[in-house]
């Protein structure tokens, strides 16, 4: 299967209502490149696809026009491997994400089993003026760097972070919230110093507070923290 056929194979599973829903989760992208195949189809195309000439093709063949096809990529990549290889692939890749679903739903299983490799890729990809190289440097500490592996320097790395680009602040509130479920004592300073920008540092106090991991206390303290 050819770049061509995997194009036709996507548009054979085209469903025009979830092309419209997802064209409004996702403003960022031209409706006329959105396809609207719904991510387990893609998932199985990819597990197809692995290990074949075409899919080595596909791999080969970038930029992408399609949403769908951003997507399907970068399941191709989460499905090697050797991490050596995972990384090229990846480091290949992300200058061409435009999304930030592409962004979030790539997490390659092998970046999980060498920690070290990766937190020394997260530093690079946070000082990336492309948003969604830097706001998936994010996500990788917030994936991988908030249980056993958490040190304190990676909040200060987050928390350092300036962007006038909407996607990159909401990662980061997005990782101080889940931080403060996961570390509330070592990552709530943060918030009480006011580290973020108030429009951050509010998005974070929102998303904590809706939050099931984190107990009522400590939300009707984080209450108290939102900067009017």
């Amino acid at each position: 299967m050819n770049a061509k056929e995997v194009r036709k194979r996507l548009l054979e599973l085209k469903d025009e209502g979830y092309r419209n829903f997802t064209s409004k989760l996702i403003p960022t992208v031209d409706p006329e490149r959105i396809i609207g195949v719904r991510t387990p189809l893609l998932r199985k195309l990819s597990r197809e696809l692995y290990g074949t000439d075409g899919g080595e093709t596909f791999l080969c063949e970038l930029p992408h026009f399609y949403l769908e096809e951003n997507h399907l990529h970068a399941f191709l990549v989460e499905r090697i491997g050797d991490f050596d290889e995972c990384m090229r692939q990846t480091e290949r890749f992300l200058p061409f994400v435009d999304n930030w679903a592409t962004c979030d739903s790539f997490d390659p299983p092998v970046f999980g089993r060498h920690l070290p490799e990766l937190c020394e890729k997260t530093e690079e990809w946070m000082k990336s003026d492309h948003p969604y190289t830097l706001r998936f440097g994010i996500e990788m500490l917030m994936k991988h760097f908030l249980d056993g592996a958490f040190s304190s320097e990676f909040p200060e790395r987050v928390a350092a972070i300036r962007s006038e680009d909407y996607y990159v602040n909401m990662m980061i509130a997005w990782y101080f919230a889940t931080a403060l479920a996961k570390q509330y004592d070592r990552v709530l300073p943060f918030l009480q110093e006011e580290r973020l920008d108030k429009r951050t540092h509010n998005k974070a106090v929102q998303k904590a507070v809706e939050s099931l991991r984190i107990t009522d206390e400590q939300k009707n303290y984080l209450r108290t923290l939102r900067r009017r």
